[in-house]
């Protein structure tokens, strides 16, 4: 089985030899989706913004797999401050409104690069 290594202009892992994503059949995995605006390379000041921008950056990835949120199977998040997980859930219901089809996900404290938010996503493709 070949490996598809997924890539989105402005986002990354920099220099590090490390891709973004890689579908593998029908499975897509990514590494760290943070909250830097592609365009700009810099993350918004506040924790509804980065939230916010780390949604979008899913969605670009998404795309640039030829995915869509309905296959994301589960969502692992790190998060600067548990506090944000509020923030956090408003985001999470505006993309998943449907309590009856949501992914599972998993939310911890720390690791996030120095934003305040960074995920990962593994999805099933069709």
């Amino acid at each position: 089985m070949s490996r598809q290594v997924i890539h989105v202009k402005g986002l990354g892992h920099g220099e590090q030899p490390i891709p973004l994503g890689v579908k593998i059949g029908n499975m897509l995995f990514t590494g760290s989706i943070g909250p830097n605006d592609p365009e700009t390379g810099k993350a918004p000041d506040s924790p509804e913004e980065q939230i916010a921008n780390t949604f979008r950056n899913i969605q670009r990835v998404l795309d640039a797999a030829g995915a869509n949120w309905g296959q994301i199977a589960k969502v692992d998040v790190r998060l600067s401050d548990r506090s944000m997980r509020n923030l956090l859930n408003k985001e999470w219901v505006k993309y998943f409104p449907n309590e009856e089809d949501r992914p599972a996900r998993h939310t911890a404290e720390g690791g996030t690069g120095g934003g305040m938010i960074q995920a990962e996503i593994i999805a099933i493709l069709s």
